[in-house]
């Protein structure tokens, strides 16, 4: 039954509303409410009777709220549908066939195709029909299926999941006709997902109107617009990634394409739009060579399935490759050097580090510094011996040098190639000769150029000769010509590789260099090394290598597979191995189902959608064929909305009867109206202040010229103040005991170090200063330090605490050599001291100072011995100007004393005796601006002592100075690198 857009699937139920009068009739008596008397011993008999009467008649209202409440069950139980979309008419009375495509493109939609199921087995079980559910794609090689009930087909269509490959619709219309032979009558729906997968919808089609015979054949598929998409992905240039985005038909449609990391955090993203008609777009992402190089997939947002799911392995990280060339400068031709083609060869796909110097020891060395991950020499021959040092260094921690033989070569090489040569080489028509120029050998399945064309006009006319006397068993062979002779060899060696190309880079020696194999091959040698680079100083890089590539696997074993709907699993049962040098033809299906193949540490990476992969829409349909549409969300049933409001009218009705019985009489004594009031007013409050509370959590923007009206005990306790209004720097516990116990406090919490001058009031500034600093920090930034410690510095464990303030006195005596080496090891660990002269500039010259110098100060007096390298001033980029505040002057009670660091040394300078800088932190801060004083507060967090010259605004520029030192010392020199983040963040559009 439809009434203007509002249907009822149970229209025979409406029949009920013929019994709302004898609802009405029978509700609307209500019993009396009971009246409590007093019975009192004297009074037995007096009393009881009560004239008052009571009405036998419910009021009004409440037999409105009954009838209401059995009205909207009557209309829930014929089940309204809003908006109700056309039922597919079921006809003839064989059995009811209902074909649905689930491959992967049908996983968005899934629910669609679940719920359009199920409404077709109910019509066919209430037309006594019998039901054959099939899929289209099949993970089982043997494809049948049977005849069922509507219970038993309801279990089937429960199993059903979207497999992560294309339907399979030829096996299926075989299947149907095995199944359907001795049927006659049989009722055909396709569910379909709209795309012409292998290009034989039309001939599935006719098939299924044939299994029909004339009965009806009908076609189920998606709204308007929402057509499924599929994601496939190209390097672009400048190593950008290049999303491309398929569809097979529909208008105007926008999305998201998310760029995310192995641990699902997103990089970056793009947007892509299609117009009208319009079947392939793009999206463009741009990210940083660092983060560009942590992409592991590709998705579009909002799109679960497995063909929006683009994943990525080392072939698509983009490395950076440094060029060398041996070749004379004045005599090479810049279009036939051997650098031109190198880098017309690799700009598609790597960062290309080039360099000017012709000093080819600075050259290295200057490429190394760049953290290049491979290393090509183009004719290049014997090393000196301290580039050797260095490029064997650089290889043996991961890095992969590539060298093209030449001239150089020719007369003789060193061992950083993979195997000893002949001396001479051979050409076409030498002394080790061959008649005719040699074209190349297939590639070895063992080869990491395994799997590539060769062409055949590829051909060799001179190369050198690997000794085959001295060929070691560590040496591979990844290109040969056709009579065996290496082309390509390799060795490991450490952690990196060492490859020789036994020709030019050029086209002086073969035509290899003019080839696209050429380029396939440079590709493949350039994802060998670390994506990060490669860096002598030891630092971590980005991405590590694996042990072996994945392209010299003979097979690759599936590793992870994408499920269905994108998501990476276990593979399933079916998955099989696939061959490396068939491995980019390999086609998806349930036996190679899209996913990572090959070692963990390398995998390659398959997917279901191509550079060449095209989403075509289906043809035109016999005769015959119904269209209708998977019911959309303009489609509303009422039934649980008039349920809930039946409820609603419920629960109102049963408060009215208890209150017409008496029930809330208690609230007319004032004492418990006022406990109701109050319990309401709470319950509103906390509804109101859970909210401000969870609020107050978060860190409150810096407002200058606060902090000590923040700090003020009128205001009442701080968070972060204990009942003395200090700072809550350990838990309110009893403090540990024992030998220990210096130790256990000093490790339970970050904990800063003053150390004692045998001055009982610099000691005391000296406390009180970092007290102050301590407040201070607890009230902005996360870190929250436990109790400052007074150390001997002569007898005491100094090793627990990551600063030491150190007041000198002007009658300080020189340490002992004992004392001088503790401290000497402090610094070379990582420790750093604060050495505050308090004397405002006056021990420092105005040129600078050595503490090695002579002792004439009480600083040099003091630790004239350490081993402390030169200083120098903060320099105006010095992370110590930008580690949480941005720095340009560094005032404590006095503001014209320097801050002095350690100086940055040239690279090649001779520092001599220094302490070992760790993590790019300065082991040693020596001022004069009395820091202390300047942080100074007592228990009322009221400043102790005055500043000059700039008062009150100068302290806080102390504070400040003072939490960037913390912060220098705590999280090292990560915020020198911090200069690009406008930038990144700009490109990552945040």
């Amino acid at each position: 039954m439809n009434f203007a857009g509002l249907a009822f699937l149970n229209p025979a139920l409406l029949a009920g509303l013929l019994a709302l009068p004898a609802i009405w009739w029978l509700l609307r008596t209500v019993p009396p409410a009971p009246k409590r008397v007093d019975f009192p011993a004297t009074r037995i008999l007096v009393g009881i009777e009560d004239k008052e009467k009571q009405s036998d008649k419910t009021p009004w209202w409440l037999t409105l709220i009954r009838m209401l409440a059995a009205t909207l069950i009557i209309l829930a139980l014929a089940e309204p549908v809003l908006n109700p979309t056309k039922k597919p008419h079921i006809t003839g009375t064989g059995p009811v066939v209902l074909v649905v495509d689930n491959g992967w493109s049908s996983a968005p939609r899934w629910g669609e195709r679940i719920a359009a199921l199920e409404r077709f087995i109910g019509e066919a079980e209430a037309l006594g029909r019998s039901i054959v559910i099939a899929p289209t794609a099949h993970v089982a090689k043997s494809v049948s299926f049977r005849i069922e009930a509507p219970s038993q087909a309801r279990s089937t269509v429960a199993a059903l999941q979207p497999q992560p490959f294309p339907p399979d619709r030829t096996a299926t219309a075989a299947a149907l006709a095995t199944a359907l032979q001795s049927q006659a009558g049989a009722s055909v729906l396709w569910l379909t997902d709209g795309i012409d997968h292998d290009d034989g919808a039309a001939v599935f089609a006719d098939r299924l109107a044939a299994l029909a015979r004339g009965s009806g054949t009908t076609l189920v598929e998606t709204a308007a617009n929402t057509d499924p998409l599929g994601l496939a992905a190209a390097l672009g240039q400048g190593g950008r990634l290049e999303a491309s985005v398929l569809r097979s038909q529909g208008g105007e449609r926008q999305g998201m394409v998310n760029a995310l990391s192995a641990r699902g955090q997103r990089l970056g993203e793009a947007r892509f739009s299609f117009t009208n008609g319009q079947q392939q777009t793009s999206a463009r992402i741009e990210l940083p060579l660092e983060l560009r190089n942590q992409v592991a997939r590709l998705e579009i947002a909002g799109e679960r399935s497995a063909g929006a799911v683009q994943l990525l392995d080392a072939r698509s990280q983009w490395h950076r490759v440094g060029l060398v060339s041996g070749a004379s400068r004045d005599l090479a031709q810049p279009l036939l050097g051997p650098l031109y083609y190198l880098e017309r060869a690799l700009q598609p796909f790597a960062e290309l580090a080039k360099t000017d110097d012709a000093n080819l020891a600075s050259a290295v060395e200057g490429l190394i510094k760049r953290n290049v991950s491979v290393i090509m020499l183009a004719d290049v021959g014997k090393l000196p011996k301290d580039v050797h040092d260095k490029l064997q260094t650089w290889v043996q921690k991961g890095g992969v040098l590539v060298r093209f033989a030449g001239p150089r070569l020719e007369a003789g090489g060193d061992d950083l190639i993979p195997s000893p040569l002949r001396a001479g080489g051979r050409s076409l028509g030498g002394a080790l000769s061959w008649s005719t120029p040699q074209p190349l050998a297939a590639f070895d399945e063992t080869s990491v150029f395994a799997g590539l064309p060769v062409p055949a006009e590829v051909l060799v006319t001179r190369q050198v000769l690997a000794d085959p006397a001295r060929l070691s068993s560590d040496t591979k062979s990844w290109a040969r010509l056709k009579d065996g002779t290496p082309l390509v060899t390799a060795r490991k060696q450490g952690e990196g590789q060492l490859v020789l190309f036994h020709v030019t880079a050029n086209s002086d020696w073969s035509n290899l260099p003019l080839s696209g194999l050429f380029v396939e091959m440079l590709r493949r040698i350039s994802t060998l090394g670390k994506a990060g680079g490669v860096s002598l100083s030891g630092d971590a890089t980005t991405t590590t290598a694996s042990d072996a590539p994945a392209d010299t696997a003979e097979v690759l074993v599936p590793y992870q597979s994408l499920d269905g709907y994108g998501l990476l699993k276990p593979p399933p049962p079916t998955a099989q191995a696939i061959p490396a040098a068939s491995f980019g033809e390999a086609k998806i299906s349930a036996e190679h189902p899209p996913g990572y193949y090959g070692p963990q540490g390398a995998p390659r990476a398959l997917n279901i959608i191509g550079a060449k992969s095209v989403l075509k829409p289906l043809p035109r349909l016999p005769s015959g064929f119904e269209r209708l549409a998977f019911e959309g969300s303009t489609s509303r049933p009422l039934k649980p909305s008039l349920f809930g409001a039946a409820l609603s009218l419920f629960f109102l009705d049963i408060l009215a009867t208890l209150a017409l019985a008496g029930a809330f009489g208690f609230l007319r004594r004032p004492a418990a109206a006022r406990a109701a009031v109050a319990l309401l007013v709470l319950g509103s409050a906390a509804l109101v202040v859970a909210p401000e509370a969870q609020a107050q959590t978060e860190p409150r923007p810096f407002n200058p010229g606060q902090i000590f009206r923040d700090l003020s005990p009128n205001q009442g306790p701080r968070p972060f103040t204990n009942q003395l209004g200090r700072p809550r720097l350990a838990p309110d516990r009893p403090p540990p005991s024992g030998p220990d116990a210096r130790s256990i406090m000093a490790t339970g919490k970050v904990t800063f170090g003053y150390v004692l001058s045998g001055d009982a009031q610099v000691d005391k500034v000296a406390e009180q200063g970092l007290r102050g600093l301590i407040t201070f920090l607890v009230a902005k930034t996360a870190v929250e330090p436990g109790e400052p410690m007074g150390v001997n510095i002569a007898n005491d464990e100094i090793a627990f605490f990551p600063i030491l303030y150190w007041p000198v006195l002007p009658n300080g005596r020189p340490l002992p050599e004992p004392v001088v080496a503790k401290i000497d090891a402090y610094m070379k660990n990582g420790g750093m001291i604060i050495f505050d002269t308090r004397d405002a500039g006056t021990s420092f010259a105005p040129t600078g100072f050595n503490l090695q110098g002579e002792r004439t100060t009480p600083l040099q007096r003091l630790i004239g011995t350490l081993d402390i390298p030169r200083l120098e001033p903060v320099p105006e980029h010095h992370v110590l100007t930008k580690s949480f505040y941005l720095l340009r002057a560094f005032p404590g009670r006095y503001d014209n004393g320097q801050l002095w660091v350690e100086a940055e040394a040239p690279a090649d300078s001779n520092r001599g005796r220094q302490a070992r800088r760790v993590d790019g932190v300065s082991s040693i801060l020596v001022t004069s601006n009395d820091y202390a004083s300047a942080w100074a507060l007592d228990d009322r967090n009221q400043p102790l002592y005055p500043v000059v010259p700039g008062g009150e605004q100068q302290r806080e520029m102390a504070f400040r100075v003072g939490v960037n030192i913390v912060m220098y010392a705590l999280t090292g020199n990560y915020k020198a690198d911090q200069v690009h983040v406008p930038a990144l963040l700009e490109r990552l559009g945040n």
